[in-house]
């Protein structure tokens, strides 16, 4: 299969960025550059962790949705709704009463995203039988982390659980329901809706698949607060024929840090946020850490409860969303019963294999290996002269990373504010030509008087 190009659902709006280099500081994988005075991503090295949303003060960053009304193009709309999103609620509001409330906003199916997890566990059990021999196994279920692996240590590739998840599970099972009931494949619609901007990305290009089983995606702060205003402005929201969940309460953690590894048995670790992420990755790669049989690795604080697109606070969420599956296993308990999807063990095991995940290393400088050793080379020497400060005045977040523009001719030397101070020095450079550089990185008007920037005495104005 081609590889195909990263989609990415973070965007940055010129108008509003005024290169102030939080992004380009924040970003875990060194994907963000100030050039012309505005921040620009590196599509090669971004993994949509949303990072750089949450550090931007000017809110220049965004991310990317479908237009919601995408959604009345087909005849039977299905709402993929996960735990995260009924956690956004105060625990007293009854779940169908959300679900009736995305009937009222147009949806004509609601099906819950974790219900694919109670036919995941017993395929991953099986999975990590069979591949008993690689350790640790790493999870695949944060698209980010997929992707932090793919383009910062594509070594661990290999390690990466190839199963899809209980999102795309619960789409193909979904699918099939309304297709054996007679629906026409083209009448059905279903639509994610998301908690971050990672699984935006993952639905537009997924890994080892041409195409996603989901036919759109809609922004959970979004539609939170949609489904509030009806909730506060319909107090007779009917909600008596909608059925109870089905789904194991297990499986209703299965979204929170330490959901997947309460599953498995062995020695298993959770870790999450981003930068825990990659530290420990780092030491993964490096052989520190041995003698692990399974690692769930989330790029969120609190996994999916602490995602951008979230609205409360994530602490409150987990509480909420733990509270949930305590009164999910009483309920059970009562009324035991089988989730439905477990009919279809056989059609869904031949359709969650991820068949390939490639290395995409961000550190490939280029194509060709002869190039490749000899631009490597050229960046160790570059650091000679580099000052090692990684003060982001030359636009870039560190010195490494500018070596590395250097030498795929993305940047100059003379971009580096200490190297052009000497050759100012040496009369190597004029100050005419020096201003010019700044106004390049740094926007033509950085060295203009502006009081209206954050701190300046009429920045509220």
């Amino acid at each position: 299969m081609k590889e195909q190009a990263f989609h990415h659902a973070l965007k940055i709006d010129n108008e509003l960025c005024f290169g102030c280099t939080h992004c380009m500081t924040a970003c875990p994988t060194g994907a963000i550059r100030v050039r012309d005075g505005k921040a620009k991503i590196y599509e090669n090295r971004c993994i949509d962790c949303g990072v750089c949303l949450t550090a931007c003060p000017a809110k220049a960053i965004s991310v990317e949705q479908d237009d919601f009304q995408m959604i009345f193009n087909y005849k039977r709309r299905v709402a993929l709704v996960p735990c995260v999103l009924l956690g956004q609620f105060d625990t007293d509001i009854d779940i169908r009463q959300i679900t009736a409330a995305l009937y009222e906003l147009g949806f004509t199916d609601v099906y819950e995203v974790e219900n694919g997890v109670d036919f995941l566990v017993d395929n991953i059990r099986d999975y990590m039988t069979e591949n008993g021999d690689t350790k640790p196994l790493i999870s695949s279920y944060c698209p980010a982390i997929v992707r932090l692996i793919q383009v910062k240590f594509p070594s661990l590739v290999q390690h990466l659980i190839k199963r899809k998840q209980p999102l795309d599970i619960a789409a193909i099972y979904y699918r099939k329901k309304l297709e054996d009931a007679g629906v026409e494949p083209n009448d059905i619609g279903i639509f994610y809706i998301t908690p971050c901007a990672a699984k935006i990305a993952a639905i537009k290009s997924p890994v080892g698949e041409e195409h996603s089983s989901i036919d759109g995606v809609i922004n959970m702060n979004f539609i939170f607060n949609k489904i509030s205003w009806i909730l506060k402005n319909n107090k007779n929201l009917d909600f008596s024929d909608i059925e109870a969940s089905k789904i194991h309460h297990r499986s209703i953690r299965w979204p929170l840090t330490n959901g997947e590894i309460d599953r498995f048995e062995g020695r298993c670790l959770a870790i999450d946020e981003v930068h825990n992420a990659i530290e420990f990755l780092e030491k993964l790669e490096n052989d520190e850490v041995t003698d692990i049989d399974f690692v769930e690795i989330r790029a969120c604080d609190e996994s999916c409860a602490g995602g951008i697109l979230t609205v409360i606070n994530r602490f409150i969420a987990v509480e909420g969303i733990k509270k949930r599956s305590k009164r999910q296993r009483e309920s059970l308990m009562i009324n035991p019963v089988e989730n439905p999807i477990l009919d279809e063990r056989e059609y869904l095991h031949n359709k969650c294999i991820i068949h390939d995940i490639q290395p995409r290393s961000m550190m490939a400088i280029d194509e060709d290996i002869n190039k490749a050793i000899s631009k490597l080379e050229k960046v160790r020497r570059l650091m000679c002269y580099l000052p090692g400060t990684d003060c982001g005045m030359c636009g870039a977040p560190s010195c490494q990373s500018l070596a590395e523009d250097i030498a795929q001719r993305k940047a100059q030397m003379s971009y580096c504010v200490f190297v052009r101070t000497q050759m100012q020095n040496r009369g190597a450079l004029s100050q005419e030509r020096s201003v010019q550089l700044m106004r390049k990185i740094w926007g033509k008007n950085c060295f203009e008087r502006d009081c209206t920037k954050r701190g300046a005495k009429n920045a509220n104005k």
